[in-house]
């Protein structure tokens, strides 16, 4: 019944099932408002539903038939197995710059391009010579550093009254020193005048007898 009413809204005569296969059928999805099945499935479903065709004993028709229910029951399959495709693997990698890092492009030592004369503490300079300012031995116009906090006359200076290598000595030396001291001391030292305190038969008895830790006896030294 459904096919008959299928056949009569599509205008076409199903009498031959090989009709279906070839590429008039495509008529049924121009003319078919109702079915939303692709191409071969709407041929296969009219082929192997019809019992004109499924008991033909026509080998042609037996052939078509049997064709259909293997695309029928190779569809699903079809939509199962999805070939494995390799996935390329990117990285993001961020191209623009921030704002910080333009600044920062713009004015490396960020001190607003400001040119730094040379980095040089004002005291190693001469003291006697003819400064313009004597106490901070700079002159009229001289650019300071941005560092003149460190670079000044007042701050810091600069440890230079013994190389490393004479302090590396002057330490060794007074390691020795106390180490000579101790073993010297050591060897005039007096012993302590007295003798440790004993007991009569070191207490055996009192402490528990046999296997116990006995007292002093009486003529055992330090």
């Amino acid at each position: 019944m459904r096919n008959s009413v299928l056949a009569e809204n599509m205008n076409v005569a199903v009498q031959d099932p090989r009709q279906m296969l070839r590429p008039g059928v495509k008529l049924i999805r121009r003319k078919t408002h109702f079915s939303a099945k692709p191409y071969w499935g709407a041929a296969t479903e009219l082929i192997t539903n019809d019992t004109r065709y499924r008991n033909s004993t026509n080998p042609r028709i037996q052939a078509a038939t049997m064709l259909s229910r293997r695309i029928v029951a190779a569809r699903p399959l079809a939509r199962t197995i999805v070939p494995a495709r390799p996935r390329p693997q990117f990285t993001q990698i961020r191209t623009a710059l921030t704002a910080a890092e333009k600044q920062e492009l713009a004015d490396p030592n960020q001190n607003g391009g400001y040119i730094n004369p040379p980095p040089e503490k004002r005291g190693n300079r001469d003291p006697y010579g003819d400064w313009w300012d004597k106490q901070e031995r700079r002159n009229y116009g001289e650019p300071c550093h941005e560092d003149n906090d460190i670079l000044g006359v007042l701050s810091l200076h600069d440890y230079n009254h013994f190389t490393p290598g004479w302090g590396a000595v002057l330490l060794g030396i007074s390691v020795a020193t106390v180490f000579g001291l101790c073993a010297a001391v050591s060897t005039v030292y007096p012993d302590k005048i007295s003798v440790p305190k004993t007991y009569p038969g070191g207490l055996d008895v009192e402490l528990g007898g046999k296997g116990a830790v006995p007292a002093r006896k009486s003529g055992e030294t330090w």
